[in-house]
This record gives structure tokens, C-alpha cells and sequence, in this order.
């Protein structure tokens, strides 16, 4: 099943630095779907234990995208204690495995952690350790077998620009830096002026999901095209 999107704006992003060498692992574009697609099926039972609304240990706060989540403004959360639920929840600054994510719900951490402004404003100073789950830009960085997590302020330094986006193929970013990243997928009309993208943090739900995009309208939100230099056909 896939979702369909809402895009926000962005600004555009700044020039991306280069890091010179080899790059810090390789995959396969087969590989990196496979690793997207077990995100978005990975099945968990959690129980109200994992959910969280008010600050961590560290006083960090932490939101969980359970159902009883339903801010003012934003999007709503959408899991369900008890129930089976499907795709890795949202985590800002969450870099989890499914093996390590299910391994925390059993300890019980949070599910998730949504992304706010004020996280925002304090980036890695609003990442809880008592919480699992993924970000945008820590799911690019698991489907491509990074060692450690990238932001969408650094990952396009391990990347050659894809200045054409119908030139985008399986594995390749469409990113907004410092705001959001999208994994594409394939596309899905012939003129390619729409595509298949997994994302996590993107309405309608603070999950890994697949959903369409038009290609047309990526660039005026501040989105460009990038290909890993580790990736491999």
C-alpha cells in the first residue's frame, strides 16, 4: 500500500561540501530498496509503556505518533498500543535498525519522537535516547549502509549532483537541506513527471511509507537530485 504525500516548502538548500576518498561503504540500489522495504513492513506490537508525552530522563521532550497524539497544529500521530502496527514510527535523530527498534520497545522506550520546531531549532540537543525509531535522513543512511547517520546538512557530501531529476534511478535522494529528505523509489508514468519516493516524517503518517510525488514540483520547494558515490548497480 502507498501513501499519498503532502510537501512542504522548504528553503533552498545551501552548497554541499565535498568529501574527498572513497566512499564509507557501498550497495546496491537492489539492497537499498530491500533495506527501505523492511522498514516500512517491520510489524510491532507495542503496549503503553511505549508511549511518551512529556520530557525523558534527560529532560528531553518526547512526543510518540500514538494515537493519542493530536496537536494543535501538524500532523497526528496514528499507533496503537496493543494492536499490530506496521512501518518504523518517527524518531528525530533515530538511526534504529528493526532489530534494534523492536529490541527497545521490549526495554520500554518510546516509540518515536516527532519532529517540532523547537527540535529543530536544537538538532542533535533534542535527540532522546530513551525513544526509537527512524528520521529522514537516518533511513537514507541505513539504505545505504552508512556507518553512521547523516543529517540533510552532510549527506549530500558523499554524493554526485543528479542535475536532470528524470535521470533519478532506485536509491537516489531528492534532498532539502536541513529539512527533509526522500528515498526515490521508480517512476511511474513514461514522461517521468511522477514518481515513487519512501520518506518518514511526511503526511499522512510519522512512518516509513511510499508515495507519490510529482516531479515538477520538487525543485521550486527547494529540493535537488543527488546519487551516493557508494552505489553500485
Amino acid at each position: 500500500m502507498t501513501m499519498t504525500f503532502r510537501v512542504a516548502v522548504f528553503l533552498i538548500p545551501l552548497a554541499a561540501a565535498t568529501i574527498a576518498g572513497p566512499p564509507p561503504s557501498t550497495v546496491t540500489r537492489a539492497d537499498a530498496m530491500a533495506t527501505a522495504e523492511a522498514y516500512r513492513n517491520v510489524r510491532w506490537v507495542p503496549t503503553e509503556a511505549n508511549t511518551l508525552h512529556g520530557t525523558d530522563r534527560s529532560r528531553i521532550r518526547v512526543d510518540t505518533p500514538d494515537a493519542s497524539y493530536k496537536p494543535k497544529s501538524g500532523f497526528a500521530g496514528w499507533w496503537h498500543p496493543g494492536l499490530i502496527n506496521t512501518g518504523m514510527p518517527y524518531k528525530w535523530g533515530g538511526f534504529d535498525t528493526p532489530d534494534s527498534f523492536l529490541a527497545g520497545l521490549s526495554d520500554g522506550k518510546a516509540a518515536g519522537d516527532v519532529c517540532t520546531a523547537e527540535k529543530r531549532r536544537l538538532l542533535d540537543a533534542a535527540v532522546s535516547r530513551q525513544a526509537v525509531g527512524i528520521d529522514c535522513s537516518g533511513f537514507i543512511s541505513r539504505c545505504w549502509n552508512l556507518p553512521r547517520a547523516h543529517s540533510t546538512r552532510t549527506i549530500t557530501a558523499l554524493c554526485d549532483p543528479v542535475p536532470d531529476f528524470k535521470n533519478l534511478r532506485p536509491g537516489d535522494i531528492l534532498n532539502a537541506y536541513n529539512s527533509h529528505v526522500f528515498l526515490f523509489a521508480r517512476w511511474t508514468t513514461p514522461d517521468r513527471s511522477k514518481m515513487l519516493v519512501y520518506t518518514t516524517g511526511t503526511p499522512p503518517i510519522w512512518a516509513v511509507q511510499l508515495g507519490p510525488l510529482r516531479t515538477r514540483q520538487m525543485a521550486p520547494l527547494g529540493y535537488t537530485a543527488w546519487r551516493y558515490r557508494g552505489m553500485r548497480d
